[in-house]
């Protein structure tokens, strides 16, 4: 069940939130040799947290929409107590003394962890391997990946593991598993949360996100973990609204444009004809549909390149020089490349990239969305390292990050919701973006789609 409606039954005490854990554990027991969702599950302490939850809600003391329900963090979110890899044996023995900000929130607002979630090591990667604790295995076919780097959380949430997750975002990564997974995934605007406490890729990029079933259940989720925080001083301290209240179901008079630009380059003719259809489906519903055109478009991979890659180094410049040969070998390559990358070169990146904010920004004054794929493919197979699209063979990992790069680039909100599925029989999603801190209008017209469609209630025959 979503958040959202096994909220409404823990809160009028029809279900306890003892037998909501129960029954992820059992969902996990039952699914975990097949997906590697987890690298650490606390069951003991999810069974405590949840008879606290129960005595709290039988004496009156309700804390809110996310009281007794499941969460999971992707294992770079620090917890207190609980080791915090980051996806690496380097780390496997480091224990924080204290909670990140997102996890103190979920804390505070009842939720209950259920274990920390496997990752692509460092987050540095779209696919979902991890040769330290394996790699992470996609519901719908375990031989795919889940995408990456939060691919524990999009294969927990959509497998039923757990209700609610939480990835980190720098290229895609909550909404490249979201839509390989065929989940929601949203990517709020940079310095909506708090990254207090999360090990950091790159820090002018790096967005934590939910990653749950449905649109409402993303709103209860910002509901609780948007906000200023004097730990993160790139929080933003303008106020945060009810989330919930942008799921009106009405999108009449909003104007979506759909970038040109997406579409002229290399997509699977499934993929886009799912993606056209649902951009038609928001026409339907009473948004008006114009194209628009990027031309800076084909500059998002190489400014986020340079700009990811120097901050990835310097971040993990200390363990790649003295324990670089324990990463993952294409990890450590990665780190590597970061050394050649010059102050000169970082510093027109970050230029470009100013350009490159303010044509988005031109757009978004004239059209409140920006429409299109999130992936120009359905899940590849674990460890393909190129892709094959209408007889071209691609290298997967700049295939994987095209779309979604650009709005890491602004800091601009961006969902991935379930669109529908390939003749594979594997999912894709609609990418909506809009403007910085506009949150409200993605979340409106994510939901109105989902209402309108149904994709989002099809679950993985695991």
């Amino acid at each position: 069940m979503s958040a959202w409606d096994l909220s409404r039954l823990i809160r009028d005490r029809e279900v306890s939130p003892v037998d909501v854990v129960e029954a992820c554990l059992a969902r996990i027991e039952e699914t975990e040799p097949t997906l590697n969702s987890f690298i650490t599950l606390m069951p003991e302490q999810a069974r405590d947290a949840a008879r606290r939850a129960e005595a709290e809600i039988g004496r009156g003391n309700y804390r809110g929409p996310l009281h007794g329900i499941p969460v999971g963090l992707k294992d770079l979110f620090n917890t207190a107590g609980v080791k915090t890899t980051s996806g690496t044996r380097i780390y496997d023995n480091y224990v924080p003394d204290e909670d990140c900000t997102v996890a103190a929130r979920f804390s505070q607002a009842g939720a209950i962890l259920l274990g920390k979630l496997n990752m692509h090591p460092l987050a540095f990667g779209p696919t979902g391997e991890n040769g330290d604790y394996g790699h992470m295995h996609n519901p719908w076919n375990p031989e795919r990946i889940t995408g990456g780097s939060s691919g524990g959380s999009g294969s927990a949430t959509a497998a039923g593991q757990c209700t609610i997750t939480m990835g980190s975002d720098t290229g895609g990564s909550v909404r490249i598993p979201a839509a390989l997974c065929g989940i929601v995934g949203l990517k709020p605007t940079y310095g909506r949360v708090s990254r207090a406490g999360l090990t950091p890729l790159s820090w002018c990029l790096d967005h934590p996100g939910p990653m749950v079933r449905t649109v409402e259940d993303a709103a209860l989720t910002m509901n609780v973990i948007a906000g200023h925080d004097p730990l993160d001083h790139a929080t933003s301290e303008a106020p945060v609204p009810d989330y919930t209240t942008a799921l009106t179901g009405d999108i009449r008079g909003l104007r979506i444009g759909v970038i040109r630009e997406y579409f002229e380059t290399e997509i699977d003719p499934a993929v886009a004809a799912l993606t056209h259809r649902a951009i038609a489906v928001l026409g339907e519903l009473g948004a008006e549909i114009v194209e628009v055109s990027l031309p800076l478009y084909e500059y998002a991979q190489p400014i986020s390149n340079a700009i990811l890659s120097a901050e990835a180094t310097a971040a993990h410049r200390d363990i790649l020089l003295s324990d670089g040969e324990k990463l993952y070998p294409q990890v450590r390559e990665r780190l590597e490349e970061g050394l050649f990358i010059s102050a000169a070169e970082y510093l027109r990146a970050q230029q470009a990239r100013q350009v490159f904010c303010n044509q988005v920004a031109d757009l978004l004054r004239d059209v409140d969305l920006l429409a299109g794929p999130v992936e120009p493919v359905t899940a590849p197979k674990i460890l393909e390292r190129r892709i094959e699209i209408e007889g071209q063979s691609l290298p997967a990992v700049p295939m994987l990050t095209k779309y979604t790069r650009v709005y890491n680039i602004t800091g601009s909100p961006a969902i991935s919701v379930p669109c529908g599925f390939a003749p594979d029989g594997l999912p894709a999603g609609l990418h909506l973006a809009g403007r910085n801190f506009d949150e409200m209008t993605v979340l409106r017209a994510a939901y109105a789609y989902q209402q309108a469609t149904g994709w989002h209630a099809q679950r993985p025959a695991l």
